[in-house]
């Protein structure tokens, strides 16, 4: 098969296009004909080496493709399903393994780009707020990077709660995006805590942060009393240590570094997010914005455009 692999950690450049060995199957794998895979920032820490994996290996996290074999152990799925997974290393490839446990089966109404695209970002913005914080009807919510894959999912689904969604984005373009997801206001990054305390008066329920290092005193700033700071992700870079009286001065405030495995930790929590996630989808309600498709081979131009936030909506390969 063709693949992406990382002999050595490092820049874009260390995503090498090449020939690969076909992936090995257990009694209880499913080998699947790759269709799209999603391209996230963890994809980018593991290839800088930020969350270590053993070398060389294939990156990516989701994706989405046909189902081409079948362990002996496997009865939910058949040759020729159209099928969907997250959290699965391996994915930048033609060919993937996975376990028929981390498997979805992708129903009508949702393409197979679709589905690679919302398995790790749809199902974080699902358990953000559902779980992490519990969004009801009438919550002020902060969205960061609310251009973004994330954050457009993110607004769309926090706005099916019932929330008022403040965002912040870095452009004009990315303004408009933000709204058409849903945002009701939306602020640029400079001095954004002092505009949503002016907006909110007391300041936002919840506040969802991918950025990290930038924005983080900030976005403890805009909470109000007893609100939840979600950091979910580092995409400026890890926060520096922080002083637990801070959140005592602020309000006896909230703070968690949820991360996606520890909920879907059962099939129930796996197949039960999927649902509703495909369920908006094919009705209408939850809208996929993929900007941007790459031939597998170009990996690394993804990976630089991602960086460089070059990128809004989704960024898929197609092997």
């Amino acid at each position: 098969m063709r693949a992406i692999v990382i002999s050595a950690t490092g820049g874009p450049e260390a995503l090498t296009y090449t020939d690969h060995p076909d992936p090995e199957m257990n009694p209880g794998d499913v080998l699947i004909d790759v269709a799209a895979a999603g391209v996230n920032f963890i994809d980018v820490y593991h290839r800088m080496g930020r969350y270590p994996l053993s070398l060389p290996f294939v990156p990516g996290k989701e994706g989405a493709g046909t189902v081409a074999a079948v362990g002996e152990d496997v009865r939910e799925f058949a040759v020729g399903d159209t099928v969907a997974w997250g959290n699965v290393i391996g994915s930048y490839a033609s060919k993937v393994v996975v376990p028929a446990s981390h498997l979805l089966a992708v129903p009508d109404g949702v393409t197979a780009e679709s589905a690679a695209a919302i398995m790790l970002q749809g199902m974080t913005a699902h358990y953000l707020t559902h779980s992490t914080y519990e969004v009801k009807p009438g919550d002020d919510v902060l969205v960061h990077a609310a251009a973004g894959g994330m954050g457009l999912l993110l607004t769309q689904i926090a706005k099916l709660r019932g929330a008022r969604v403040i965002a912040t984005v870095s452009t004009e373009e990315k303004e408009k995006l933000a709204r058409q997801a849903g945002a009701d206001e939306v602020l640029r990054y400079s001095g954004f805590a002092e505009a949503v305390r002016e907006l909110t008066g007391s300041g936002v329920h919840v506040v969802y942060d991918g950025v990290g290092a930038t924005t983080f005193d900030e976005s403890i700033a805009s909470l109000r009393p007893r609100g939840m700071m979600a950091l979910y992700g580092q995409a400026s870079g890890p926060v520096p240590p922080i002083d637990p009286q801070i959140l005592a001065q602020r309000g006896s405030l909230f703070l968690t570094r949820p991360t996606l495995d520890f909920y879907i930790a059962t099939r129930e929590e796996l197949t039960g997010r999927a649902a509703d996630l495909f369920g908006w989808v094919a009705s209408g309600q939850l809208r996929v914005h993929i900007s941007h498709r790459y031939p597998l081979a170009e990996a690394a131009q993804a990976h630089e455009d991602l960086e460089a936030r070059r990128t809004t909506g989704k960024v898929l390969l197609i092997p």
